[in-house]
C-alpha cells in the first residue's frame, strides 16, 4: 500500500525487521521461491563497516538471479576470523544495515566459521564470493554445483576494505 491510501502506510522499519531471519525461515522461504520459479544467489561474509565496495559486490551479486539470500557472520564467528577486537559493529546492527539494501531479499546470521552447512540447508542456485577466491575452493561449490547450480564470483573494488578502512581510522586518530 502507498502512503495516503485508507490502509496503514508502508511500515519500513518492519520491511526491514522482515529480511533478517533464522536458517530455518531462510530455508523454507527459498523453498517457496524456488518451486515459483525464481533464481536464488547466495554470498555470504562479515560486513563489519559496510562500504561502497561491498554495496557494489553484492548489488553485482544480486543481479545473478532474482533473490539474494546473505549469510552474516555471528559477532562470535567475526572474532574467531579477526581477532578479538572486530567486529566493530554488533550482528544485529550489520544484519539491519544490510537488510535495508533493496536488492537483500534475506539475512541469515550464521555462526559457524563457514556458511557451508547454511548454503547445504538452503540449497542456493547460484553461490558468489569475491574474484580473490577461485570458484571451485568456494565454501559450498560441491553443493551448489552437485544439484546443477554455478559458482560465480565479482571483481572486488580496489581500494575498498575494512581493514583499509580500519587502518586509516586509527592513523588520523
Amino acid at each position: 500500500m502507498k502512503r495516503g491510501q485508507h490502509d496503514q502506510p508502508m511500515n519500513h522499519y518492519e520491511q526491514i525487521q522482515s529480511k533478517i531471519v533464522t536458517r530455518q525461515q531462510a530455508q523454507q522461504q527459498v523453498a517457496q521461491w524456488q518451486k515459483a520459479g525464481e533464481k536464488i544467489v547466495f554470498s555470504n561474509g562479515c560486513f563489519d563497516l559496510v562500504h561502497r565496495g561491498h554495496v557494489e559486490y553484492l548489488s553485482l551479486a544480486a543481479n545473478k538471479g532474482t533473490k539474494l539470500v546473505l549469510g552474516l557472520n555471528t559477532d562470535a564467528s567475526v572474532s574467531r576470523l579477526k581477532g578479538p577486537l572486530r567486529p566493530l559493529v554488533d550482528e544485529q546492527s550489520r544484519a539491519f544495515l544490510l537488510a535495508a539494501f533493496s536488492f537483500i531479499d534475506l539475512v541469515v546470521l550464521f555462526d559457524e566459521e563457514t556458511p557451508y552447512d547454511l548454503i547445504k540447508a538452503i540449497q542456493p542456485d547460484v553461490l558468489v564470493k569475491g574474484s580473490d577466491y577461485k570458484p571451485e575452493e568456494i565454501v559450498g561449490y560441491d553443493i551448489v554445483t552437485g544439484r546443477g547450480g554455478t559458482v560465480e564470483t565479482v571483481d572486488l573494488v580496489e581500494g575498498f576494505s575494512t581493514t583499509n578502512l580500519v587502518k586509516k581510522i586509527k592513523e588520523t586518530h
